[in-house]
């Protein structure tokens, strides 16, 4: 069977390349590995619940009928309407550290207030800092030497400051220890602190419902259980792939979503080494576990749609040499955005930073049970400092790991950010097999949108990115 576009994956940068291919009428098909879609920001149903993987809030939200910004231009390229996603707004959301917390909404003037009250000497340079974020337009390239750490302190001077506002830059995005490359910064702080959070009523399986439909009407293909084994290649130039089961399909161009790495990994025969950098595998990941709850988080004194906390005055963002790093994570509540009826169940979700190792190398399936209800009682406790206690009002939960993470993505080390050497252009060293989504650098929600969308228009339309 041959195509004019295969895509391997069918998350949210496949899922929108193929529907943009398919407007053009290319015959594109989205291989899938498992029998649900969605990749890093999936869904499924456990003892009677809806869960969300991967989804905390929809970040670079605009409201409807916005003009500028990444979610107009999805719609717009993509063909829908605002209703179609049903996104609804955060309430409010907080950066908590020891002594000083920070609120913040889809309302940039709230963060700016808190400054103000908390640190009242750095306003100046936070204003100076904003106008230079909303100054530069999006995916702007820099020395790779310029970072987010860098940036904040050429306008800020305290470190505190820049601690809580580096916090959910790097929890939302980075996959570099401590830091992050500037062209991204740039992308994340615009996304959480000047467009903020949203969240459709029934979570992500509503986005990936109107993509999946939206392909399928345009006559494009999508497989699932259908895992891509190998890509041949030859003279340069990617000829097929090969599936699970063996079935061997050819195509004019690949796009895949999969990984630097892990596409790398799937070339036969293996390349020869090149000189110069190649891909990287990354190292950082997380621990989650979601709680449902006998009454909403609000009512037991969670207001907050996200809360970002740390038990020390500079967060840990690295690999931990324990399981978990407890001490500090992000604890979100579906339950706390402003929909027009109230969800079902009750929920929170508290996400820390993993050990990769630990959780891939567990000596047997008893023990890694053991030691995820451990650890999840132990971050469940250390929350309390931030939060009032709601362990008594738990009646289910839910517990994801790095082997979670590799089991559902194929990401190397369970590495929910990918590599931390990007691919910003999206090429590899075959000339018409090109790279989507987390390792192409566009992150979260829309950023992988956004990503699937511009590689389609840049590489496979021949179109401006």
């Amino acid at each position: 069977m041959h195509y004019d576009t295969l895509i391997i994956g069918a998350g949210l940068s496949g899922l929108a390349a193929g529907v943009r291919l398919a407007h053009f009428n290319r015959r594109v098909c989205l291989l899938e590995r498992h029998s649900s879609i969605g990749g890093l920001n999936s869904f499924y149903r456990l003892r009677g619940r809806n869960h969300d993987v991967g989804l905390h809030a929809v970040t670079n939200y605009n409201p409807t009928g916005s003009k500028s910004g990444p979610l107009p231009r999805i719609l717009r390229q993509l063909r829908l309407s605002w209703s179609d996603f049903g996104l609804f707004p955060q309430t409010a959301s907080r950066i908590s550290f020891p002594d000083v917390s920070l609120r913040f909404s889809n309302d940039p003037g709230l963060l700016e207030a808190e400054i103000a009250r908390a640190f009242p000497d750095q306003l100046d340079g936070f204003r100076r800092l904003v106008e230079f974020v909303e100054s530069t337009p999006w995916g702007t390239a820099f020395d790779p030497q310029r970072t987010g750490r860098s940036l904040l302190a050429e306008y800020l001077s305290d470190p505190q400051l820049i601690e809580m506002l580096m916090y959910p830059v790097l929890f939302y995005g980075s996959a570099s220890p401590h830091d992050v490359e500037l062209t991204q910064f740039l992308i994340i702080f615009r996304s959480v602190y000047r467009d903020g959070f949203a969240r459709p009523f029934e979570g992500v399986r509503r986005i990936l419902a109107v993509l999946a439909k939206t392909l399928k009407h345009l006559g494009g293909e999508l497989k699932v259980r259908a895992g891509v084994r190998a890509i041949e290649h030859t003279a340069g130039r990617a000829t097929a792939v090969v599936l699970d089961d063996g079935t061997r399909l050819t195509a004019d161009t690949i796009l895949s979503s999969a990984g630097s790495v892990e596409t790398a990994r799937l070339l036969e025969p293996q390349p020869e080494p090149v000189a110069g950098p190649g891909p990287v595998a990354g190292e950082l990941t997380f621990f989650e576990s979601i709680a449902m709850l006998d009454q909403p988080p609000a009512t037991l004194g969670i207001p907050e749609t996200t809360l970002f906390y740390s038990g020390t005055p500079r967060y840990h963002y690295a690999n931990p040499s324990e399981p978990c790093h407890v001490d500090s994570g992000v604890l979100c509540s579906p339950n706390n955005f402003a929909y027009d009826r109230p969800l079902e169940e009750s929920t929170v979700r508290l996400t820390v930073m993993a050990n990769n190792r630990f959780w891939m190398n567990q000596p047997d399936e008893a023990t890694y049970v053991a030691q995820k209800a451990l650890w999840r009682d132990r971050i469940f406790a250390a929350s309390l400092k931030h939060v009032p206690d709601f362990r008594q009002h738990i009646v289910d939960t839910d517990t994801f790991t790095p082997r979670t993470i590799v089991k559902y993505t194929g990401h190397v080390n369970g590495c929910v950010y990918g590599s931390p050497r990007k691919s910003w252009d999206g090429t590899t060293p075959l000339s018409n097999l090109f790279l989507c989504g987390t390792d192409q650098g566009m992150l979260g929600i829309v950023g992988a949108m956004f990503s699937g969308i511009s590689m389609a228009n840049r590489h496979l339309l021949g179109g401006p990115a």
